[in-house]
């Protein structure tokens, strides 16, 4: 049979979404699962969210504004940037992966730390560029140097997930401060800052604040997480206006739909909100994390939703025995399980499904 399909795609894993509550509940006879494996946030869409949907429904047989103005201005004056500085996508990843088509050709290398998010290597292959893991240090954090040394002649670009997905560690200013000194400035650096609106470190930077002047530096950014759009796929980036103009040239049309550019803009009114609750989710992160290390796992520092436990090739056994339970998390075999902070009353579920996998 003729292939139609590149071939080096085959040793590519595809990405693994977290496990279907309903399937989970289906197997297990119950009337509810709890999912704590894809890092949402728990509490429901923000105040007038809802109603900005409804409201944009009416005009959905209408193509959407392509160019996102009335978002990107308010986007714009809530970072306090200009607005031809943004670029709007159907998610941060999906504007990762638009990033990698603007400046990557085949062959061309992509720097990333190792384990970090998982679609790094997809988006990556899917542009026939080259993926350079640097291993994560012992402590499970970026190891800034080791990738500043791997950088070549044919790199285009360097991501830096700060917070880091799966792990929850953190770059501080100063080690970052090094690390973009010591970039070429033909290279892009990519602030991948998917959780900035759950770090509670002083010593974490914002991306946009502290390098926004930086012509070789890009802010990937998200509302799917403490904005609650993840069901909307609503995300943006910061750059330099020519680098942003590029991009925009090679952006799907029309990608950020009319719903989610409402509800985007309705979320935004609701900063005091998002506050509020990223600070619950702090508190219980907090809480779960002190928790694990009481039943002896080595949790490291976690500044975003979700704590990373380095369980090994025991990852399997121990979502298995949670999911038995009633709890999806997310394992990453052989390395690792990321469990996302929930209510409190499903993080007690969850504590007390750990307690029994850790002594099976």
């Amino acid at each position: 049979m003729t292939r139609l399909t590149r071939a080096d795609l085959d040793n590519l894993p595809a990405y693994v979404p977290g496990r279907n509550l309903a399937d989970l509940t289906r197997e297990l006879g119950i009337a509810e699962a709890i999912k704590l494996a894809s890092n949402e946030v728990p509490y429901g869409p923000l105040p007038g969210v809802a109603e900005a949907v409804a409201d944009a429904m009416r005009q959905s047989h209408r193509y959407p504004d392509m160019g996102s103005v009335a978002l990107r201005d308010t986007l714009a004056a809530k970072l306090g940037v200009a607005p031809e500085r943004i670029v709007t996508g159907c998610g941060s990843v999906a504007l990762a992966e638009i990033l990698v088509k603007a400046t990557c050709l085949p062959g061309d290398e992509i720097v990333y730390s190792w384990r970090s998010f998982e679609a790094y290597p997809i988006i990556s292959a899917g542009a026939g560029a080259t993926s350079v893991r640097v291993p994560n240090t012992a402590a499970h954090e970026h190891d800034l140097p080791a990738m500043a040394a791997a950088i070549t002649e044919r790199t285009r670009l360097v991501i830096v997930c700060n917070p880091n997905n799966p792990t929850g560690t953190s770059v501080r200013k100063a080690e970052l401060d090094r690390f973009i000194a010591s970039v070429p400035s033909d290279v892009l650096i990519v602030l991948d800052e998917a959780y900035r609106e759950l770090v509670t470190d002083p010593e974490v930077p914002d991306g946009v604040e502290t390098y926004g002047d930086r012509p070789n530096v890009l802010v990937l950014r998200t509302m799917s997480k403490a904005w609650g759009l993840a069901g909307l796929r609503m995300g943006y980036l910061v750059a330099q206006p020519e680098v942003a103009a590029a991009i925009r040239k090679v952006l799907t049309p029309f990608s950020t739909s009319i719903v989610a550019q409402a509800a985007a803009i309705a979320a935004l009114g609701q900063e005091a909100e998002v506050r509020r609750r990223c600070a619950l989710v702090v508190a219980e992160r907090d809480r779960v994390t002190e928790a694990m290390r009481a039943l002896g796992v080595d949790v490291p520092s976690s500044q975003a939703n979700f704590v990373w436990l380095p369980l090994g090739d025991g990852s399997a056994p121990f979502a298995q025995s949670c999911e038995s339970r009633g709890v999806i998390v997310r394992p990453f075999q052989g390395d690792g399980v990321r469990v996302t902070i929930g209510t409190a009353e499903e993080n007690d579920a969850f504590l007390a499904a750990a307690e029994v996998a850790l002594k099976s």
